[in-house]
């Protein structure tokens, strides 16, 4: 009988302390039995035991807490604890202190399933980008999760690795936890999300290929104003075998980036011959590089669809003795962090991640809180620019006699190329 009581104390104070905040999983020993034992085991006595202990954990009395109970002990309405739960800003700052006084007592934590059910909005925006493992998502999922705390959501965040099927479970994760928005920063494979999603009048942000439907909103890059600067930046240093390694050609971001590559090259008057496929990352980098290098005549200069591919270009180089700088310029494309790390700086085309996370946020945020969906498309541009490092100098046959072949200093480079700012 005694060891029957001791488990059903267990349970009991497994159930009554999770109420009031701590988490289950702190309490491993604490065996389970069925409600039928509960009920024989614990007489009035039993539970006036378990009241005792649970008052002198939470120093309350026990009783179920809600937002009714919380609103008792403040002494104010529970419209004032739900204003203040919800962080409303018209709250009475003297009652809202109140309320989260009584709130840290109790440890007490909203039904938000409940919540979500009441108010028809979860507070949870989804974020789907392409590989959590490229370092340039990492500051985007920073950014946009600092922006949904700063105004109370939570994030649900997945990445697709270019899995149609990952994709498909992806977006059913999201319906299921009926989020209020979904920003798609996925830089490719954007048609089948819409499909599932847009049919829901779920909000949506799309980069560069959002349709023009009601609830969708697109950031269009301009991939031609940073891509631009970078080849009239090596034509001023007198490159005329200027070579480019794109990302893969089933991405649209890829396409628009090689696109403004070959239109940059025909406004100087240089044809955009040497063009090379890549894969966004730094192993293709690598093999790009040396498919160039079978070349009878050799780029000078390479430009990259983004920051991974260069930094597998400069490594390759290393590998084969080729000077950079004095043999090869090189510019990327991102100017993700590590950009400014690698042997040389790396000279880089930069499409800010902060910013298109602000961007795409504020515009989920915006949707949400209007009364209906937008009903109009709505367009964003997020412009991109050239970030002079140390990775670029004189071409080879163009470097003056005598001259050591050292990078031209960016502020000279900078002052000769006006069309840089």
């Amino acid at each position: 009988m005694l060891a029957n009581v001791v488990a059903a104390l267990r349970v009991f104070i497994r159930t009554e302390v999770a109420e009031v905040g701590f988490e289950a999983a702190c309490l491993p020993h604490f065996s389970i039995i069925s409600p039928f034992e509960i009920a024989n085991v614990f007489s009035p006595t039993h539970r006036n035991v378990v009241a005792l202990f649970r008052e002198s954990v939470t120093g309350f009395p026990h009783k179920a807490m809600d937002i009714r109970e919380i609103a008792r002990r403040a002494k104010v309405s529970t419209a004032t604890v739900s204003r203040t739960i919800n962080r409303v800003p018209t709250v009475d700052p003297l009652l809202a202190r109140r309320v989260w006084r009584i709130v840290d007592q109790t440890g007490y934590f909203p039904n938000t399933q409940a919540r979500a059910l009441v108010s028809g909005r979860s507070r949870i925006f989804g974020l789907i980008v392409s590989e959590i493992t490229n370092p340039f998502f990492p500051e985007i999922v920073q950014t946009f999760e600092n922006l949904a705390v700063e105004n109370n959501y939570e994030i649900l965040l997945t990445s697709t690795v270019y899995d149609p099927k990952r994709m498909e479970l992806s977006v059913r994760r999201m319906i299921e936890r009926r989020v209020d928005g979904v920003a798609i920063l996925t830089f490719g494979m954007e048609e089948a999300l819409l499909e599932h999603l847009r049919f829901r009048k779920v909000p949506l942000v799309f980069v560069d290929v959002g349709p023009d439907v009601v609830g969708v909103v697109n950031i269009r890059i301009n991939y031609e104003n940073g891509i631009r600067q970078a080849v009239q930046h090596l034509a001023a240093l007198r490159h005329t075998r200027i070579a480019f390694v794109s990302g893969p050609l089933a991405l649209r971001s890829a396409i628009a980036r090689l696109e403004a590559f070959q239109s940059s090259m025909r406004e100087i008057g240089l044809p955009p011959e040497l063009v090379v496929t890549g894969d966004h990352h730094i192993e293709g980098g690598v093999r790009a590089l040396l498919e160039l290098n079978r070349l009878g005549d050799r780029p000078t200069a390479i430009l990259c669809s983004n920051d991974m591919t260069a930094i597998g270009v400069l490594r390759q180089a290393y590998e084969q003795g080729i000077k950079i700088t004095n043999d090869l310029s090189v510019i990327g494309f991102d100017d993700i962090h590590l950009a400014e790390f690698t042997i040389p700086p790396l000279t880089t085309v930069q499409m800010s991640q902060r910013e298109l996370a602000k961007i795409a946020f504020e515009a989920l945020l915006r949707e949400v809180e209007s009364e209906s969906l937008a009903q109009k498309h709505r367009e964003h541009i997020l412009n991109t620019h050239l970030i002079l490092r140390r990775s670029t100098a004189l071409a080879p046959s163009g470097k003056m006699p005598g001259g050591s072949g050292a990078a031209v200093s960016p502020r000279r480079i900078a002052r000769r190329t006006q069309t840089l700012k």
